[in-house]
């Protein structure tokens, strides 16, 4: 093997091991190491694609693990194709499921789809050299009865129901309609659409991925690379993370939210997090956690705040979250001003207070609040739900370890 030669061999090598950290399945074996040498001979840039239904305009670190590693696609000079699946999204992907999921309208998708964007380019390079956003409905719309049969034509149902989300609720009896096992094929078809060489998707992704390369041969194309990355868990440290359970870290919360969160995290999966959310050294932070658990928190607290908000707002994060683990009110907190109108005799009961703080939802929630001890003023357990309160100077209205609203007259 000649100099150049020999270079190039090892610049792929350690491309792939970046790629493959935190990867969970890589599909062929030797298959990405293929078409990054492929890609280098030819002088062109990998299209890698990654497919995403917006049901939900939030993102959370979860979703992030993909993100990230297609951000290390760009960083080797590759094109992240991004495919906002407006279309996809209004039959559902049945991936992981027990139950067919409520379907989206397309502007539903598309509202999703814009907040999707923002945020993602918080992990991704936002240059067209690097990054091609596309929506599936440029070309689902389009093909036709007579090209969606052809498309059917490729796969089988026996092939189908091998999905294990498919054959469970086949097998249990619960009903599987046809507009599902569309939804594969479609997935598919936006590989065949764009062209791409490598598809990016969570380990629940993997059979779609796989249809992905059979419908890109058999519509006379190479196939892709599937690449999977794991499913965070959340911070129960039970379920996957998902807004909906509460036990996500979002990317666009506030420094101060994301630092505690952060600290939260389990012993057991500070390593996994710090993995897939960070680019932190694990061997170093290993030795950290078996030594100094709260300081390898703290380590992995900053990482992951750094990556999110930049180096600012690391030290008054961190600062604040010190104060209230110490029983401190901090001095940023959010005001609420009320209005004369809720005032009766010159006072307004804590009850309103806090539902007007948005502490709680109703006064009755409030109620319940206190009876659990769960609301303080001014740093002490409110005893009384009938307290009532002139506000002739600002209170603080704490709800649980780290909710703070400074309430004062209008």
């Amino acid at each position: 093997m000649d100099t150049t030669m020999a270079e190039a061999s090892d610049k792929h090598r350690e491309a792939l091991a970046l790629l493959e950290r935190g990867a969970e399945q890589i599909v062929p074996e030797g298959g990405l190491l293929e078409k990054l040498e492929l890609a280098e001979r030819e002088g062109r840039q990998l299209r890698v694609k990654l497919g995403v239904d917006p049901s939900s305009s939030d993102l959370h670190i979860g979703h992030a693990v993909v993100l990230r590693k297609l951000r290390q696609f760009q960083d080797l000079g590759h094109k992240v194709v991004l495919i906002i699946g407006d279309r996809t999204a209004t039959i559902g992907d049945p991936s992981g499921r027990s139950k067919t999921r409520p379907v989206l309208t397309l502007a539903e998708t598309r509202r999703n789809g814009e907040t999707y964007l923002a945020q993602a380019t918080k992990v991704l390079i936002d240059d067209p050299d690097r990054l091609e956003i596309r929506h599936n409905s440029e070309w689902l719309d389009e093909i036709g009865f007579e090209e969606m049969i052809r498309l059917a034509s490729t796969y089988t149902v026996a092939r189908m129901l091998e999905r294990d989300d498919f054959t469970k609720r086949y097998e249990a009896g619960v009903p599987i309609s046809v507009h599902e096992f569309l939804y594969p094929l479609s997935q598919a078809y936006d590989s065949v659409a764009v062209r791409a060489d490598v598809e990016l998707g969570g380990t629940d992704q993997l059979f779609n991925l796989l249809v992905g390369r059979d419908v890109q041969r058999a519509y006379g194309q190479e196939p892709q690379v599937a690449l999977t990355t794991p499913l965070l868990v959340g911070l129960d440290g039970v379920e996957k993370m998902s807004k909906s359970l509460g036990n996500y870290i979002g990317i666009a919360e506030p420094p101060e939210v994301m630092f505690k969160k952060a600290m939260q995290v389990g012993d057991d999966l500070l390593l996994q997090y710090a993995e897939l959310a960070t680019d932190l050294d694990l061997s170093a932070l290993a030795d950290q956690l078996a030594s100094d658990p709260v300081g390898a928190h703290r380590t992995f607290a900053r990482a992951l705040t750094r990556v999110y908000h930049g180096e600012g707002p690391i030290a008054a994060a961190e600062r604040r979250y010190d104060e209230v683990a110490k029983g401190a009110i901090p001095d940023d907190v959010p005001e609420v001003s009320v209005p004369a109108a809720e005032f009766q005799d010159g006072t307004v009961g804590v009850l309103r207070l806090a539902t007007l703080a948005g502490l709680t939802a109703s006064n009755g929630e409030a109620r319940r609040l206190v009876q659990n001890r769960g609301l303080r003023l001014d740093g002490e357990v409110v005893e009384d739900a009938t307290l009532r309160l002139a506000l002739e100077t600002p209170r603080v209205l704490q709800k649980g370890k780290d909710r703070f609203v400074r309430v004062k007259r209008a």
